[in-house]
């Protein structure tokens, strides 16, 4: 069996991982990275975040072309295949991969394939073969989508978001058991197809994270495209069938569709990688429990990315190896505490992106808030562009200015929340409503709703 030494050995090559393995070669560290799947990305850039979103931008291309007047009036019909739509996803995967490979090749990190197993806290080994020793070692082999024992995830019609990208047909109807934004994402994406949709949800309303007036704004729009959805359901049984499948609700309710997408929770990777042999126990779903600076129960552990769970999100997950390779480095401090504050992007049709505390939490805590909103019907630049449906929403102190909260629904969202982010970031009366007031912002922008949105909440102190 041979056997290597080096400084660090990072699991998994996702966000999570390239982030501590180009932050601890950077410093001039060796670094060993371990990767299952033949190919770099991880989840992320394979069944994840890169796919859905490639192939949400090549629907949302394809409905404009389909629904312009000037194509219209052309005679054009624009036709594309489910099968042409994923080839788009399936072209920027490569793409990532490839830039992605050449990242680890550059910063002269050494990848190794194969299932990495802890052999010892110091040591792994690499499919019960080679084994390397590390002073540290960092977990991020991310998640996978939780799969429940009597839902044969074998049948042709019934799929999770690692699987639907193998669709092969354009169905007329789908049942999407689990409105998380995994399920609302889809839904929206499948609907502007023209895909009849029910949206089964086993919570009371979409997304309860979110501001109430963007949750209801979502479940509003996406009602009006035409998705059924069934608030304070549960499942009984689904079977699948020749023609479709039925899911059976315990209301009593049967929905039969062409396909069923199950997006009802994730699972942390970290089965097979040998724990018990470190004292290492995950929770119930596979989650591991690190504290603010990513560092497991065993001290030269440390864990990132989606198998530690919530926020899931791959922007996290890179900020979150980058934080851990910065401890490994023996630079503790603020940046671990400054990941608390990170913003959402959720994919729907509009997007959604928000940053800081909801009405709902500055209620409950007391503060003295105020709201500004800009609508983007009345935007010049939404109104060019034919995309009125959406608004920006500031939550600021009423004594101070200083911003609480900023949620954004809308086309754009998930870039325009970085405007009002790098003024949350700022320290005293840099991080008020006044900088947007006293800023010039282009004119047609979608930028200046936060100047909109900043008078409209000055307006209502007085």
């Amino acid at each position: 069996m041979a056997e290597s030494k080096v400084d660090a050995i990072v699991i998994g090559t996702g966000p999570g991982g390239e982030g501590a393995a180009m932050q601890l070669a950077k410093a001039g560290k060796q670094v060993v990275v371990i990767e299952r799947y033949e190919k770099i990305g991880g989840g992320c850039t394979h069944w994840g975040t890169i796919p859905s979103k490639a192939l949400k931008f090549a629907i949302g291309g394809y409905t404009e072309a389909m629904n312009h007047p000037i194509i219209s009036a052309m005679g054009i019909k624009p036709d594309a295949s489910i099968a042409t739509l994923v080839k788009t996803a399936q072209n920027v995967i490569a793409s990532q991969e490839k830039m992605r490979r050449h990242f680890y090749t550059r910063n002269d990190c050494q990848v190794e394939f194969g299932q990495a197993r802890f052999v010892d806290a110091n040591t792994i080994s690499i499919n019960n073969s080679e084994t390397i020793s590390a002073d540290h070692i960092v977990v991020a082999v991310g998640s996978r989508p939780y799969r429940p024992e009597n839902v044969d995830f074998d049948h042709p019609r019934i799929f999770d978001s690692d699987t639907i990208l193998g669709l092969d047909h354009m169905p007329q109807s789908m049942t999407i058991y689990g409105a998380g934004v995994i399920g609302c994402e889809y839904a929206s994406m499948f609907r502007n197809l023209g895909i009849k949709i029910n949206l089964v949800n086993s919570r009371e309303g979409l997304l309860d994270f979110l501001d109430d007036e963007i949750s209801d704004a979502l479940s509003y729009h996406m009602r009006e495209q035409g998705v059924v959805i069934r608030h304070n359901e549960s499942y009984e049984k689904i079977v699948g069938e020749d023609d479709g499948v039925v899911t059976y609700l315990k209301s009593g309710k049967q929905l039969k569709s062409d396909a069923l997408l199950w997006a009802a929770g994730r699972t942390g990777n970290s089965n097979d990688l040998g724990l018990d042999n470190i004292g290492l126990v995950p929770d119930s779903r596979g989650y591991l429990e690190v504290n603010d600076c990513f560092q497991t129960k065993v001290e030269n552990v440390f864990a990132v990315g989606d198998v530690i769970g919530f926020p899931s999100l791959a922007s996290a997950a890179y900020t979150q190896g980058r934080a851990a390779a910065k401890s490994i480095l023996g630079e503790t401090g603020a940046q671990c505490q400054r990941l608390q504050e990170i913003p959402s992007g959720i994919y729907t049709s509009p997007e959604i992106s928000s940053i800081g505390k909801t009405e709902k939490q500055l209620t409950e805590e007391k503060v003295p808030y105020e709201v500004g909103i800009s609508q983007f019907k009345n935007l010049a630049r939404a109104q060019i562009l034919g995309k009125r449906v959406g608004m920006l929403k500031l939550l600021f102190h009423r004594e101070t200015l200083e911003l609480l909260g900023i949620h954004c629904f809308g086309p754009n969202a998930a870039e325009i929340i970085h405007i009002g982010q790098a003024i949350m970031e700022q320290e005293g009366e840099a991080n008020t409503l006044n900088y947007f007031t006293t800023t010039t912002f282009n004119y047609p922008t979608m930028a200046e709703a936060y100047r909109v949105a900043a008078l409209n909440g000055l307006n209502r102190l007085f």
